[in-house]
This record gives structure tokens, sequence and C-alpha cells, in this order.
């Protein structure tokens, strides 16, 4: 199955958090999206692997993607060499997608920076021939990290109006992980009402900048280019 697009996060949930609405946007209007999570988040304070198994699949039917797969590295502890690279490398050749989204280069947690750079050294390597994995050689054209936690500068903003709404009942598929007032597991950042409330308001302080009502940040290695200005005025 060709993919259009593919989202890339080191944990169950990042995508959802990161560009939740990008995918649901872009499910709408027509483009084949898959989500890989790298790991399990099996180290999360709240929850199990096996909850998140079934809050990801949950997720992904709200979202409408046309696959989600766990490659099942190891929470917290996976890097950046070849046994990881390759697992990659047959995915991304597997569903050649023309566009991969994944983890911030930089963030609070250390998963996410790493996954960032596995995502972005394995997108290359994928394009080489001389790597043999059964499957044709596949770059992705583009390769665009979404902001998580820190509240990094985007390269561009992505109007994302209309789809926040999903994005918050992909996100809250998750119950274990955000806010519950009657969940007894120990208080996490993310587990508070405030955080739940932030998801909504940083879409739509980015759709202020942008003049839209909502929108989503990515940033990128290198430059984005225009062959002209179509669409922009």
């Amino acid at each position: 199955m060709k993919l259009d697009i593919l989202a890339i996060g080191a944990h169950p949930d990042d995508v959802e958090l990161g560009c939740g609405a990008t995918v649901a946007k872009m499910v709408a209007s027509g483009k084949k999206v898959g989500i890989i999570d790298l790991t399990q988040g099996e180290l999360g304070t709240r929850g199990t692997a096996e909850t998140r198994r079934q809050e990801a699949a949950d997720a992904a039917k709200i979202l409408g993607v046309e696959v989600r797969e766990n490659l099942g590295f190891r929470d917290g502890f996976f890097v950046n060499d070849e046994a990881h690279q390759m697992k990659l490398i047959e995915v991304i050749r597997k569903y050649q997608p023309e566009i991969v989204l994944c983890n911030a280069l930089e963030d609070r947690h250390i998963d996410h920076g790493k996954g960032a750079d596995v995502v972005e050294t394995a997108c290359f390597l994928s394009g080489l021939k001389k790597i043999e994995t059964g499957l044709p050689a596949w770059r992705p054209k583009h390769i665009f990290h979404f902001i998580q936690w820190y509240p990094l500068k985007p390269d561009f903003v992505l109007d994302v109006s209309g789809f926040i709404e999903k994005k918050n009942a992909a996100c809250f598929a998750y119950k274990t992980q955000f806010h519950d007032p009657n969940n007894p597991e120990p208080d996490t950042p993310i587990s508070s009402k405030h955080f739940q409330e932030s998801i909504e308001n940083r879409a739509k302080d980015l759709g202020m900048l942008i003049g839209a009502e909502a929108g989503e940040g990515f940033m990128l290695k290198g430059y984005l280019g225009l062959k002209d200005f179509e669409g922009l005025v």
C-alpha cells in the first residue's frame, strides 16, 4: 500500500498530540495516511503497553488512517543504530510516503529528539539502492517535525481550522494518559486539566498567527521550496 503521508511518533499519542489535526485534515482531503509508533510507551507512569495498544487503535479509527503499526523499539532506550534504522527503512520502503511527519527535533522527553534523529537517518538511507531489503529504494520528498512540549518556533504553520475537535477526540482516546479525576494512578505532566486545555489553546495561538481558527506548527532541516506563488496570492 502506497501512502501519501506517514506520521511517525516515538510513543503512541505523539502523533495525535503533535499533528493530529493535520492527519485528520489530510485524510478528509483524500490523502492516504498511516501512523507508525516506534515504542509501546511501556515506561509511561500511567497505563500499560496493553492499554496503550488499544487506545492507539481507537485513536487511529477516529483519525481515519489507513494503517497503524508499532515497531516495538524499547521505550526510553532505543538508539539511532543500524538495527533500528533497518526496521524503519523497511517500513518507509513498504509504504513509500511522499511526506514523513515525525517527532520534534528537541524536546523534554529524550525519546522525542531520538525519534526525530533516527527517522531522519532512515529516510536518507532508505533511498540508497545498495541497502537491500527486498523492496525498492525510496526516499520521501519531505520530512516535517511537529512541535511537542517545548514551544519551538515553527518553520511553517498549517491551517487546521475545523479539525481540532477530531484531534481532541483522538488525543483523549488515550484515557489512561490524560485528565481523569477518577484515575488513581500518579499524576504526570500531561494528566492535568491544564495540559488538556493547552492542546486546543496552542492550536488557537498558532492559528491566530496565520489568520486562521487553528494551526499546527512544523519544523524542517533545510528549506521548503516553492515552484511559484500559487495559492499564496
